[in-house]
């Protein structure tokens, strides 16, 4: 059982990694290297005011961390972690479908996803919007908390709406989903952002569509995996 679930878990998340990666290279990529132009620019702005405000003061020398070089180097970094996060993606669906005792098959699978999806995008993206390089941002820790508990929140309110036929436990299901809205996500002092609010929406919408894509074609070839490997191991077992 164990190396069924690591090769449905690797396989999976590879396969719907690499269209995923194949996709976001014609879609969010461009946007993501539009808006890095704006930001270096803006950069470039702030740190000529400040030179030559400071033009006889020495100024000291900062490290900067690695980052991967633009053109394929870049491109092989982000599709590595793509497919990183796809297989992530599959380990989750599969732990938690074994966990609720469901039947692992590409439909069902794919239903996961979309749950996934909407406890994990749809739902957080109403307080915290995707958002490209040089976009204003509230506390980090803060946002991170707040994603983090809206993600658990509406995955448990949907858990109880679809699969618990008690109405005090489906009233408790809206309650959950609803409850971080209404507490609100942490923002920035001021909504300003060196990309071009066109861009910015652009960006928004490709990348939940994005991740929409992904949960749903990570759950899809969970099911078909499991299902070719379980065949596979009773074909092995009947001969």
């Amino acid at each position: 059982m164990i190396q069924r679930l690591l090769a449905v878990g690797l396989l999976a998340g590879l396969l719907a990694g690499l269209a995923v990666a194949a996709l976001q290279h014609v879609t969010t990529t461009p946007l993501i290297l539009a808006a890095e132009v704006y930001e270096t620019a803006a950069e470039q702005a702030h740190a000529g005011a400040e030179a030559h405000e400071h033009e006889h003061e020495h100024e000291p020398a900062h490290a900067h961390a690695w980052e991967p070089a633009p053109g394929l180097e870049r491109t092989a970094a982000t599709s590595v972690a793509t497919g990183v996060t796809a297989i992530g993606y599959a380990f989750v669906l599969l732990a938690l479908m074994l966990l609720s005792g469901e039947k692992i098959e590409p439909k069902r699978a794919a239903l996961w996803g979309a749950c996934a999806f909407a406890s994990t995008g749809l739902a957080t993206s109403l307080g915290l919007a995707p958002e490209l390089p040089g976009s204003a941002a509230g506390d980090l820790a803060a946002r991170q908390l707040w994603w983090i508990a809206t993600a658990a929140s509406t995955g448990a309110g949907l858990f109880a709406l679809l699969r618990v036929e008690r109405p005090a436990v489906k009233a408790l299901g809206v309650a959950l989903i609803i409850a971080p809205h209404l507490i609100g996500a942490p923002q920035p002092p001021a909504p300003e952002s060196t990309a071009p609010a066109e861009l910015a929406a652009r960006f928004a919408a490709a990348s939940l569509a994005i991740h929409a894509l992904t949960w749903i074609l990570v759950g899809a070839a969970v099911g078909f995996v499991w299902r070719f490997l379980g065949e596979r191991a009773r074909t092995e077992v009947a001969a």
